[in-house]
């Protein structure tokens, strides 16, 4: 029924000019920042769940780095490990020199002389192997990485003691063809000693290195879980605004002539 007092077609297209701008404005806000999900409300359950990935990204790349530290740290123990194994080398040589029977007793001690030495040695390559002032090579100890997100999810590694007392060199001595021949089976045994802790050092960097693999992966598929949670699709949303700009463009001419209808009945009054 045409009033002049209510303009219902005004008010119907105020209404819908009103959704559609909400509807531009909504995807101005998701074509800008790249995320469909601006505000809690577009899609609650999902900022939920990409909010649990988004955290679960952040202690795998932490946990990336603890890989990376903790394979700095084996690095550091297996250098120290291998010049001590170089020095039970020349040690062993030495201790042979001191066996044969070309050598006497003057020479004998200059031999001795550079054994002594590079024995002492040992234990000073030991106590200035560590990594930021945790000492790697003088006690026995364990370090705890957290390579995952659970609290479970450690890689422990065990520090050694390689000082020539740890070795059980530190007495050692080539001065006489006794000590020499004592000397060669303790040298011997901690050879054995040293290479099998650069073994399980070795196994030690594998392990960090498959979990830092492992741990990419998982950054890279969350990623990509989050984007599709988050992630604008373009192409679908600028459609949508555009087909919301026509609609607010239609919206207003019409509002304009709906304003224009109580003006054509006040003329049958004339």
């Amino acid at each position: 029924m045409p009033t002049v007092t209510t303009n219902m077609g005004a008010n119907t297209a105020l209404r819908f000019l009103n959704i559609n701008d909400m509807n531009t404005r909504s995807s101005i806000g998701k074509l800008s920042s790249g995320s469909r999900i601006v505000k809690a409300s577009d899609d609650a359950a999902s900022l939920a769940i990409s909010t649990n990935l988004n955290a679960d990204v952040v202690v795998l790349r932490q946990a990336a780095t603890n890989a990376a530290n903790g394979t700095a740290v084996v690095q550091v123990a297996d250098g120290g490990l291998a010049r001590i194994a170089d020095i039970l080398s020349r040690m062993k040589a030495l201790a042979t020199q001191s066996l044969s029977g070309s050598v006497d007793a003057t020479s004998r001690g200059y031999i001795n002389a550079e054994f002594t030495q590079i024995r002492d040695e040992i234990t000073s390559i030991a106590n200035q192997t560590e990594f930021n002032g945790t000492e790697l090579l003088d006690t026995v100890a364990n370090i705890t990485f957290m390579v995952g997100r659970a609290a479970a999810d450690t890689i422990t590694v065990g520090t050694v003691n390689v000082t020539a007392t740890g070795l059980a060199v530190n007495a050692s001595s080539v001065s006489t063809t006794a000590a020499a021949t004592t000397a060669l089976t303790a040298i011997t045994t901690a050879i054995g000693t040293v290479n099998s802790n650069r073994a399980n050092m070795g196994s030690y960097m594998s392990r960090f290195d498959f979990r830092a693999r492992n741990v990419d992966t998982q950054v890279e598929n969350i990623e990509a879980a989050k984007s599709s949670l988050l992630d604008t699709d373009v192409a679908a949303e600028m459609t949508r605004f555009t087909s919301a700009q026509v609609l607010m463009q239609a919206n207003v001419a019409m509002l304009a002539q709906a304003n224009q209808l109580p003006q054509n009945l006040l003329r049958l009054l004339q």
